[in-house]
């Protein structure tokens, strides 16, 4: 694919940056061949003259974004009006067979299991993926995960926005090659512009990705912010989980549950501006979805489909059938909000 040659502060700056549409996923910060940018404060700033190669542009997934060329590119076809949640294979209600990975995942831990299967099997030497931060509670910062105890220490989920980019850059400058990346829909989506270019100091490094249903993301002072006002000490909070509530699982064993609306105020912005609810440019999409101690996987690609079938064969997850008619509604009602609220978003 040609490059456009375009510079950072005619394009991202102005289309992007100054409309709030950035996610802050530093997909343009590591791709940037000349190093001219720095991810600060969660943004993307120009630290010196840019050489106006165009690619910072190229892979940014919120400039000049077309969901169906990067279908067509992944799937070989742009998908059809009754595929509201994107092309796929099967979709499936999994869960975890191994107490460890219980112990410590979010909803049925599928995608901790997965990543431990590909590991342990050599498939991939290592994911770029969000871990806990050691200073700030709740704070979801990049990791790169080279071992079975690295993916455990990072299973569950942060609901604050980590640009697991900075971890896929760690993975190019150790030279470690064969990575899962999970992410939120968006950098999956710069993962996907990146492999169209090709952009192959990091596409060549992917060998599959897991995406994350995501409606909308916090930034951390605003949560911390949130929370505080309600009364509650991040410090004690061990785990959080959204089931039409924000749910709070406190270091004594309490849980307190927030309404939503209460924490509203932390959302990220530039989460109104995303039409894609369930990573459906994904090899594998995964959620909670409302349900207990399972999670919703779809499959999307051939890659996908090894890597859960592998995680199946070897008895480390335990899958069916979606067949509850509930979540199907519920997944086509999210997609559908999401899709409906970023097109206004966009067209604003």
């Amino acid at each position: 694919m040609p490059i456009q040659k375009v510079s950072f502060e005619d394009t991202l700056k102005k289309s992007v940056i100054e409309r709030l549409f950035c996610t802050g996923c530093a997909s343009c910060v590591i791709s940037c061949p000349y190093n001219c940018l720095e991810y600060v404060d969660g943004y993307p700033k120009i630290v010196s003259e840019c050489k106006v190669c165009g690619i910072c542009a190229q892979v940014c997934p919120r400039f000049n974004f077309s969901m169906s060329s990067l279908e067509h590119f992944l799937f070989g076809r742009e998908r059809s009006t009754d595929e509201e949640f994107g092309i796929y294979r099967r979709i499936l209600v999994a869960q975890t067979k191994s107490s460890e990975v219980m112990d410590v995942c979010q909803d049925g831990g599928v995608v901790t299991s997965l990543l431990v299967c590909a590991i342990e099997d050599g498939l991939i030497n290592g994911a770029a993926l969000s871990g806990k931060s050691p200073d700030e509670p709740l704070k979801g910062v990049p990791k790169l995960a080279l071992s079975k105890s690295d993916i455990l220490a990072c299973s569950g989920t942060r609901y604050t926005y980590s640009p697991n980019m900075l971890a896929l850059k760690n993975a190019a400058q150790k030279k470690v090659e064969k990575i899962a990346f999970v992410g939120t829909p968006c950098q999956i989506h710069a993962i996907r512009r990146m492999q169209i270019l090709p952009l192959k100091k990091y596409a060549s490094l992917v060998k599959f990705t897991i995406g994350l249903f995501c409606t909308e993301s916090f930034s951390y002072d605003g949560l911390i912010k949130q929370l505080s006002n309600s009364g509650i000490n991040p410090n004690d909070v061990v785990k959080m989980n959204i089931k039409g509530k924000l749910i709070l699982k406190m270091k004594d064993g309490a849980t307190n549950a927030l309404p939503l609306k209460d924490v509203k105020a932390a959302a990220c912005n530039f989460c109104s501006a995303c039409t894609d609810f369930s990573a459906e440019l994904a090899d594998i999409s995964a959620g909670g979805l409302g349900l207990d101690g399972w999670t919703l996987t779809i499959v999307r690609t051939d890659i996908g489909d090894e890597i859960v079938r592998r995680a199946e064969t070897k008895g480390l997850i335990t899958s069916k059938p979606l067949e509850d008619r509930r979540v199907i509604d519920l997944l086509v009602r999210l997609s559908r909000s999401k899709r409906e609220r970023g097109d206004k978003s966009h067209k604003a």
